[in-house]
C-alpha cells in the first residue's frame, strides 16, 4: 500500500540544488525514434498555459516541445490557496512531486488496501433528512493520509487515485514531473488526468501562452483532463454506488463551476497522524556545502539519465554541450524556469551574486555523473602524459590541469576565494 521510495539527494549551500529520481523504471531508448532527441538548441521554458479555479491555479508546460519529448517526460505546477482542496485524481504514468512552499495533507487511495484509519470517536453531522433537530452519529474510515510541507518528495503510482489539501495560512505550491515514457504507461506519450470529482477544464480561465512548442501544437490543450464518471449514465451510477438519482448526478459535476482546485471553507475533518514519525512514501540521503556567490558547480554529465532542472530560487548562468561541442544553450536562468539536459549532454552551472537553488529530477532511479573537473573527475583518472599529449601542453601543465582543484563538485568561482565545502546533511 505504501508509495513507491525514491533516492533524494539534496545539496545545501548557495549556489544549491535538490536531485531527485525515479525509482520506476523509464523506458529509454524502446520508444525513441530516430532524431527525437536531435538536438540543436535548448531553451529555458515558462508555463505554456494555466488553468485558473476557485482554490489556485495550475500550470503546464508544453510537453511537445522538443526538450520534453526527448525526455519523455511533461511538467507541470500547481498553486493553492489556503483551504483548498485537489480533487481526486489519477494519472497515466507516475508522477514525481516536490513541495516547494507552504504544508498539507495527502492521500493515495490503492484498491484493495484496507481502510486503515478510523477515528477514535464517532462525529457528529446534522442529518438533512430528520431536520435541523436531530444529529446522526458518523464513524469515517479511510486509507493512510500522509502530511507534507516545504522541501518534502511525494512519488505517485500510475494508475492511483490521489488528493491534497492545503491547511497552512499560505499558499501551497508543488512542482510534478510527469513521467509518460514509463513502463506503467501503456497509453501514448500524452499526460492525462482523470478526475473522480468536479468540471475540471471547463470553467477555469486558461490563458495560452506563445513560449510554446517548436514541433507544433503549442496552442493546442496539452494536458487532459475530465471527470471519469461524465461518461456513464445516471441510472447506472446510481445502481453501483447504491444511490438515488440525485447524487449520482453530482457525481458528474455536470453543474459544478469551482474546476478542478476548490475551497473548503470549513476545513477538512479527516484522520491524520503526527507529522513526526514515519514520512509516507519517501526515503532521502542530503548533502550540504556552503559557499560564496558565483560558485560553480563543476562541468559533468549524466551517464545513464536525462535531468529535468527547475529553478527555485536566485539566478545562475547555465552551459549545455552537446556531441559535435556545440553551445545548445547559454545563458541566464531565474526562478521557475525549467531545463531539460539530455542524457550525455556536458552542463555547467555558475551562481549568480545572490546564489542560486534548483531542484533537479533525473529519468533513473540509479543516475549516475561524470565529472570533467575536479578531484573525482574523468580528467583527473587520465594519466598525466596522455593529458599532456591530447591537449600539447607540457607535462607540469598537465599535473596542473589534473590536480588544482581538490573540490568533488562544487568549486569557488575564483581560485582566489576560500575553497567551497560539501559534507553530509
Amino acid at each position: 500500500m505504501a508509495m513507491k521510495k525514491l533516492f533524494l539527494s539534496l545539496s545545501s549551500f548557495l549556489l544549491l540544488s535538490t536531485t531527485f529520481t525515479f525509482a520506476t523504471q523509464h523506458q529509454q531508448g524502446s520508444w525513441q525514434q530516430q532524431g527525437q532527441c536531435h538536438i540543436t538548441r535548448i531553451n529555458a521554458q515558462d508555463p505554456s498555459y494555466r488553468l485558473r479555479a476557485e482554490g489556485g491555479v495550475s500550470e503546464f508546460w508544453n510537453h511537445n516541445s522538443d526538450e520534453f519529448q526527448c525526455a519523455g517526460v511533461a511538467f507541470h505546477r500547481h498553486t493553492l490557496r489556503s483551504k483548498a482542496l485537489m480533487l481526486p485524481a489519477y494519472h497515466n504514468a507516475p508522477l514525481l512531486a516536490y513541495i516547494l512552499k507552504g504544508e498539507g495533507i495527502f492521500g493515495v487511495m490503492i484498491s484493495g488496501c484496507p481502510e486503515t484509519f478510523e477515528s477514535s470517536q464517532q462525529t457528529q453531522r446534522q442529518s438533512e433528512e430528520e431536520g435541523s433537530g436531530r444529529r446522526q452519529r458518523f464513524l469515517d474510515r479511510h486509507q493512510k493520509i500522509g502530511q507534507f510541507r516545504q522541501g518534502d518528495i511525494l512519488a505517485i503510482p500510475a494508475g492511483a487515485a490521489h488528493w491534497a489539501y492545503n491547511t497552512g495560512d499560505q499558499e501551497f505550491v508543488v512542482v510534478v514531473l510527469q513521467d509518460t515514457t514509463n513502463n506503467a504507461n501503456q497509453l501514448d506519450q500524452n499526460p492525462r488526468s482523470f478526475f473522480l470529482a468536479g468540471n475540471p477544464g471547463n470553467p477555469g480561465q486558461e490563458q495560452e501562452q506563445s513560449h510554446g512548442s517548436r514541433r507544433g501544437g503549442g496552442e493546442q490543450r496539452q494536458h487532459e483532463l475530465g471527470n471519469v464518471f461524465r461518461g456513464f449514465d445516471v441510472q447506472t451510477l446510481a445502481e453501483v454506488f447504491g444511490v438515488d438519482e440525485e447524487t449520482a448526478r453530482k457525481l458528474q459535476g455536470e453543474n459544478d463551476e469551482r474546476g478542478h482546485l476548490i475551497i473548503v471553507e470549513r476545513g477538512l475533518q479527516v484522520i491524520t497522524p503526527p507529522l513526526a514519525g514515519e514520512e509516507y512514501g519517501r526515503r532521502e540521503e542530503g548533502y550540504g556545502g556552503r559557499d560564496n556567490g558565483n560558485a560553480i558547480m563543476a562541468p559533468h554529465w549524466y551517464v545513464n539519465a536525462h535531468s529535468i532542472v527547475y529553478v527555485t530560487r536566485g539566478e545562475g548562468r547555465m552551459q549545455i554541450v552537446n556531441h559535435r561541442g556545440e553551445a545548445v544553450f547559454d545563458g541566464q536562468v531565474g526562478e521557475g524556469k525549467v531545463v531539460v539536459v539530455p542524457q550525455n549532454f556536458a552542463v555547467v552551472k555558475r551562481a549568480g551574486d545572490e546564489g542560486f537553488e534548483w531542484v533537479e529530477f533525473n529519468t533513473n532511479d540509479n543516475a549516475m555523473i561524470n565529472t570533467l573537473s575536479g578531484r573525482t573527475s574523468a580528467m583527473r583518472g587520465l594519466p598525466a602524459d596522455v593529458v599532456a599529449s591530447a591537449y600539447q601542453i607540457s607535462r607540469e601543465e598537465a599535473e596542473r590541469l589534473k590536480f588544482s582543484r581538490r573540490e568533488t563538485l562544487f568549486f569557488s568561482g575564483s581560485s582566489s576565494a576560500g575553497r567551497g565545502r560539501v559534507a553530509s546533511a
